[in-house]
C-alpha cells in the first residue's frame, strides 16, 4: 500500500528531475487550445516516446478534451479532440495499470464522471461516463478503498436537479477501467468545498484528502482522513486567508515524512506544515497576488520544494503570469519571483514538469480567457532579462526599429562557455553580441537584435543559445509586427482652453505605405467618454488606395472643466488593428 501511495504522489507531482543549481523561466510558446476556456490542464506522455503531453479540458465553449502533444522543445502539435462534458479539472493515470495513461473528467454542469482510455499511442477511446450525485469541482486518482485498484476521488457540489450535495465521492475501481457507483462522505462543518489534494496526513498506510472552502464567513481547509473502504472522517478544520482557489501536498520540510499544504487564495500563499498525524498547524500566509492554483515541486534542484503560482492578473488590468517562491527547506519560502508573460492572458493553472527534456522542470500555464496553454522554459543557471521575449513596438512596412537587447547573467558557479548564437526569422537581424567565449560566474553579456518590417502582420524569430550550462539549446524569441498604415503624430496634447471655446485645429495624418489598398471596419472617428469634447472631420472613407494619404482633424472644445481625453480609433487590415490615437486637453 505505502508503494502504491508513493507511485500515486509522483504521478500527481510530476516527472523527478536532477539536480541543477539555479532557476529561472522564460516564456517559450504560446499554444491556442480552439473554442473552449480551460481552468487547468493535465501532463502526461500520452504517446509513450519520452515527451510529456498535455491534455487541457473546455470548462466552457465546446466542452471537448484536447490532446496537444508535446515536440520536445517546449512547444505542442496538434493531437485528437475528444467530446467530454464541460470540466474544471481531470486526471490522468494508468487506470488499468498497463503502463497506458488514462484520462479521468470531471462534468462541471452534469451528475457525471468520463473517462477516456487510452490506447497508448496519444488517442484515446470515447468517453464513458459514470454516475456521481452532484457537478464536480475536481477529480483524483487513488487507492482509496484498499483493493490495489486505483479509484477515482470526485469533489462535488450542487446538482442538476438544483439540490446540494456539498461532498467527496469515491468511484471504486475494478482494474480494468471500470468503475462501480460512488461511495459518498458529506463534507463536514457545514462548508462547501473548492479544490483539495491528496496524501497520507495521518501515516496510517491510507489516502486522505484536504478540501479547501469555505463556512461563510470563514475560508478555511478540512481534513478528511481515509479510512480504507472510500469513506473519510472528519479529523478539524483550519482557516486561510481567502478562498481557495489551488491546493498542493508536498514535503516543505527536510523530514520528508510529514507531508504539508499549500493553498493558494487569492492574495497569496497559505502553508500549514503537517504534524504528521492529521493535524496541521495554522496557516502562515505569503504574499501572491491573484494567485489562482499552486503547484509545488522542486524547481531549481536543491532538494528543497518551491511552489508555482499561476497569477491570474487583475480582470486583464495587471500583468499575469507565475509567481515562484522558493524553499527554504525548513517550511519556511522566499519572497516571490514574479515571471510575468506578455500579453492580455489570465493564469489560471500551472503544472511543472521537464517539458524539453533537459533535466529541469519547466512550466505549462493556462490561459482562460485567452485560450491558449504558455510554456516558460527553465533556464537553469544562465538567467535572462528580461524572462519575456523582445516584443518590438509595431514598424510601418520598410522600416527598422530600434535594437533591443537581452541580458544573460551566469547564476552557476563555474564558467559558462557559449559554443554557438545564431538568430532565425528573416525580418529580425542580431545586431549585437558579447556573449561569446567563456562567462565567468557572475557576470554578464548581453545580445541585441532588431526588427525590419517587410510584411503586414506578426512575424517572429528566435535567438538560438548554445552553452555548456545547458544540455539543451536556449532561446530568446522575436516578435514583431508590421502595419502599412503610417500615423503621424501618434498622439494630440491640446492646451488649456476655456469651457465653451473652440481651439485651433490639428492634424493627423493617415498614409498608406503598402501596396494594397487598406479598408477601414467602420468609419474613421473619435470615441470614449468624452468624445464630443474633441469634434473632427476626415477625408478617409471606408478605404485608403496604396501609397495614398488622409487628414483627421481635430478641435478641442471642453464642455466642462478639468482634464478631458478620447481618442482616434480605427479598425482596419494594415496590419496592427485596431490603432488607437490618444486625444487630451483641459478644460478651464
Amino acid at each position: 500500500m505505502a508503494s502504491r501511495i508513493a507511485e500515486i504522489v509522483a504521478l500527481l507531482v510530476g516527472l523527478l528531475v536532477a539536480p541543477q543549481a539555479h532557476s529561472q523561466f522564460e516564456t517559450r510558446s504560446s499554444f491556442y487550445v480552439g473554442a473552449q476556456q480551460p481552468e487547468s490542464l493535465v501532463v502526461g506522455d500520452f504517446n509513450r516516446d519520452g515527451i510529456p503531453d498535455v491534455a487541457v479540458p473546455g470548462v466552457y465553449g465546446s466542452g471537448n478534451v484536447e490532446i496537444l502533444l508535446g515536440n520536445g522543445d517546449g512547444t505542442f502539435r496538434h493531437g485528437a479532440t475528444y467530446a467530454a462534458a464541460e470540466a474544471f479539472h481531470a486526471a490522468a493515470a494508468s487506470l488499468r495499470n498497463n503502463g497506458i495513461l488514462d484520462l479521468v473528467v470531471g462534468a462541471a454542469g452534469e451528475d457525471y464522471v468520463y473517462v477516456l482510455l487510452g490506447n497508448g499511442d496519444g488517442t484515446f477511446q470515447s468517453a464513458v461516463p459514470y454516475p456521481t450525485t452532484a457537478h464536480s469541482y475536481m477529480v483524483a486518482v487513488g487507492d482509496f478503498t484498499g483493493t490495489g485498484n486505483l479509484d477515482i476521488l470526485d469533489l462535488e457540489a450542487v446538482t442538476s436537479q438544483g439540490q446540494v450535495c456539498d461532498c467527496v465521492e469515491v468511484l471504486p475501481g475494478n482494474g480494468d477501467g471500470t468503475f462501480g457507483p460512488p461511495i459518498t462522505t458529506p463534507l463536514p462543518y457545514s462548508m462547501t468545498g473548492y479544490v483539495m489534494a491528496i496524501g497520507d496526513f495521518d501515516l496510517d498506510g491510507k489516502i486522505d484528502v484536504a478540501v479547501g472552502g469555505e463556512e461563510f464567513p470563514n475560508y478555511q481547509v478540512a481534513i478528511l482522513l481515509g479510512n480504507g473502504d472510500g469513506t473519510f472522517t472528519a479529523d478539524g478544520y483550519y482557516l486561510v486567508y481567502g478562498p481557495p482557489s489551488g491546493a498542493a501536498a508536498a514535503y516543505f520540510t527536510s523530514s520528508k515524512t510529514k507531508l504539508d499544504l499549500a493553498v493558494s487564495n487569492g492574495p497569496g500563499v497559505s502553508i500549514l506544515l503537517g504534524n504528521g498525524d492529521g493535524t496541521f498547524q495554522q496557516q502562515v500566509s505569503y504574499p501572491a497576488a491573484n494567485s489562482a492554483w499552486v503547484t509545488a515541486q522542486d524547481l531549481n534542484g536543491d532538494g528543497k520544494v518551491d511552489l508555482a503560482v499561476a497569477d491570474s492578473g487583475e480582470v486583464l488590468k495587471e500583468p499575469a503570469g507565475v509567481d515562484v517562491l522558493y524553499g527554504n527547506g525548513d517550511g519556511t519560502f522566499q519572497p516571490e519571483v514574479v515571471y510575468p508573460i506578455p500579453g492580455r492572458i489570465t493564469a489560471y493553472y500551472v503544472a511543472a514538469t521537464d517539458l524539453n527534456n533537459d533535466g529541469k522542470p519547466d512550466l505549462a500555464v493556462v490561459d482562460f480567457l485567452g485560450q491558449h496553454v504558455i510554456t516558460l522554459l527553465n533556464t537553469g543557471a544562465a538567467t535572462f532579462s528580461p524572462t519575456t521575449p523582445l516584443s518590438f513596438e509595431k514598424q510601418l512596412l520598410g522600416t527598422t526599429s530600434t535594437p533591443m537587447s537581452t541580458t544573460i547573467t551566469n547564476s552557476g558557479t563555474s564558467d559558462m562557455t557559449f559554443s554557438s548564437i545564431h538568430c532565425s526569422g528573416a525580418p529580425f537581424r542580431m545586431t549585437g553580441n558579447t556573449c561569446t567565449g567563456s562567462l565567468a560566474p557572475g557576470a554578464q553579456c548581453s545580445i541585441s537584435a532588431d526588427f525590419t518590417a517587410r510584411a503586414t502582420g506578426l512575424a517572429s524569430g528566435t535567438i538560438t543559445i548554445n552553452d555548456s550550462a545547458s544540455s539543451k539549446p536556449l532561446f530568446i524569441q522575436l516578435v514583431g509586427q508590421g502595419t502599412s498604415l503610417g500615423i503621424a503624430p501618434g498622439k494630440l496634447q491640446f492646451p488649456t482652453e476655456r469651457v465653451g471655446a473652440l481651439s485651433q485645429p490639428r492634424a493627423i495624418h493617415l498614409t498608406n505605405v503598402g501596396s494594397s489598398t487598406i479598408t477601414f471596419d467602420h468609419p474613421v472617428g473619435v470615441f470614449g467618454a468624452e468624445n464630443q469634447d474633441f469634434p473632427q472631420t476626415n477625408d478617409c472613407g471606408l478605404s485608403l488606395a496604396a501609397n495614398a494619404s488622409c487628414t483627421v482633424t481635430i478641435t478641442f472644445a471642453p464642455q466642462h472643466k478639468g482634464t478631458r481625453s478620447a481618442y482616434v480609433e480605427m479598425e482596419d487590415n494594415g496590419g496592427d488593428s485596431p490603432q488607437y490615437i490618444p486625444l487630451s486637453g483641459i478644460g478651464d
